[in-house]
């Protein structure tokens, strides 16, 4: 599975330091098979991706999907989190949203 970053263009500035582009993550859309979880003790988004989609990586959709903050894999103990069904509708929606710039 591709990596979310490699659809952000890299750029360089006038020093010739490269950057990327900022990342726009996607509104995922409620679906009916989505999954929701109470958090317990020691939950982070990226275990929580290795859980329900085998991939750590996949953390930012769980995250996105929960308009929660994507500076932390951390995650409040106790709280309800919507984990989507599928992380493909989030893959190509983040795919289009940051071609386009």
């Amino acid at each position: 599975m591709a990596t979310r970053l490699q659809t952000i263009d890299i750029l360089q500035n006038r020093d010739g330091k490269r950057y990327r582009k900022n990342v726009i993550y996607p509104e995922i859309p409620v679906r009916e098979n989505d999954i929701y979880v109470i958090t317990t003790g020691g939950d982070r988004y990226d275990l929580l991706a290795q859980q329900f989609y085998s991939d750590s990586s996949l953390w930012w959709v769980i995250a996105s999907a929960n308009t929660s903050k994507r500076d932390s894999l951390v995650v409040k103990q106790g709280v309800q989190l919507r984990i989507p069904e599928s992380p493909t509708e989030a893959i190509t929606l983040f795919e289009e949203v940051n071609s386009k710039r």
